[in-house]
């Protein structure tokens, strides 16, 4: 039965960046959904300290009803750091702590014991220090859950925009561009969009590959020999799709109107519009988990941790957008 109160996981990710802070200055406010922050109790209790933020703690039972978050009030799932977090200087020796709460996290949420996962930012490069093979929060999530294909997305209220590709290097994404592939991700995006977002009939734009949406042939043949014929075989399927276009062009607000989401081929061909456009509110979906996971658009800024220079909004939209698919899935369960 869907609960009358939402329980949303939050993981800070790296406790030497700006998570933790984000977390104390999120549960400053009356929230009217419960928040479980997943992490070290003495990590919040000495940021919180620093920051000089009121903070009081209240150890996490999933056997409770879940209440709403009163304001300077925070439920913690507590996992214990292997050693203490200074702000801004990273060890490698609490990888594995990050990786557990997310572990935790995960697990929850496919118990149903959280409606859905916020994810603060982690540092990648640290976690391949200690040893540990990570590209980032997407694929962890994807191998975590046995998912097949996930889709990133980024959003804000004006502009979504999805990746066929995402941490890779520029040089292996003409290989990555295959019908295969394309559609798999297209799939992902067009059934998320109904499901996810309450959208009937997704209008997608996608992107081409190269300049000009290869020029005819002249700049590249991805466009001819693969995308092209795939985006034709998906409109046969009944998935409402424009392109391959311009990337230079499709982002201007005229085409950005009239679509559902924008479709880009690799990572930095779409997310610098939008983070240009939208940052600091911005949402990053994961599509195609068996759960609802949102994040927020930025990195652990680790030059500000425990200053107080942060802005939340990131990580308010984050929850926001978790609460709305949440609210949107618990309404679906609920007519089944």
């Amino acid at each position: 039965m869907p609960r009358n109160i939402l329980r949303i996981a939050v993981t800070p990710g790296e406790p030497a960046g700006i998570g933790p802070d984000l977390c104390l200055l999120l549960a400053q406010q009356q929230l009217d959904i419960e928040l479980v922050v997943i992490a070290d109790l003495e990590l919040l209790a000495q940021r919180a300290k620093i920051l000089g933020l009121p903070l009081r703690s209240r150890i996490f039972d999933k056997q409770d009803t879940p209440r709403c978050s009163a304001a300077g009030e925070l439920c913690i799932l507590p996992l214990t750091m292997a050693t203490p977090a200074q702000c801004g200087i990273l060890d490698s020796n609490n990888a594995q702590y990050v990786l557990k709460t997310l572990d935790y996290a995960i697990e929850g949420c496919q118990q149903g014991t959280f409606d859905a996962l916020v994810t603060g930012p982690v540092h990648k490069g640290i976690i391949n220090d200690a040893g540990i093979t990570f590209s980032g929060h997407t694929e962890y999530l994807a191998e975590a859950t046995g998912t097949g294909t996930v889709v990133m997305l980024l959003a804000t209220d004006e502009l979504r925009v999805a990746l066929v590709t995402t941490h890779v290097a520029l040089h292996e994404v003409s290989a990555l561009i295959t019908a295969e592939r394309l559609q798999r991700i297209i799939r992902v995006l067009h059934q998320d969009l109904q499901t996810r977002f309450g959208i009937a009939r997704p209008h997608i734009k996608v992107c081409g590959l190269n300049p000009h949406a290869g020029e005819g042939g002249h700049l590249g043949r991805e466009e001819i020999e693969t995308i092209i014929p795939t985006l034709q075989g998906l409109r046969d399927e009944g998935i409402d799709l424009d392109g391959p276009l311009p990337a230079d062009t499709v982002f201007n607000t005229r085409y950005i109107a009239d679509s559902d989401a924008i479709l880009a081929m690799y990572h930095d061909q779409g997310l610098p519009v939008l983070k240009h456009s939208g940052f600091g509110r911005a949402v990053n979906i994961t599509l195609g988990l068996p759960i609802i996971r949102t994040s927020v658009d930025h990195g652990t800024a680790l030059e500000l941790a425990g200053t107080g220079k942060i802005d939340i909004g990131s990580l308010q939209v984050a929850l926001d957008t978790a609460m709305a698919m949440a609210r949107l899935s618990t309404c679906k369960e609920g007519t089944e």
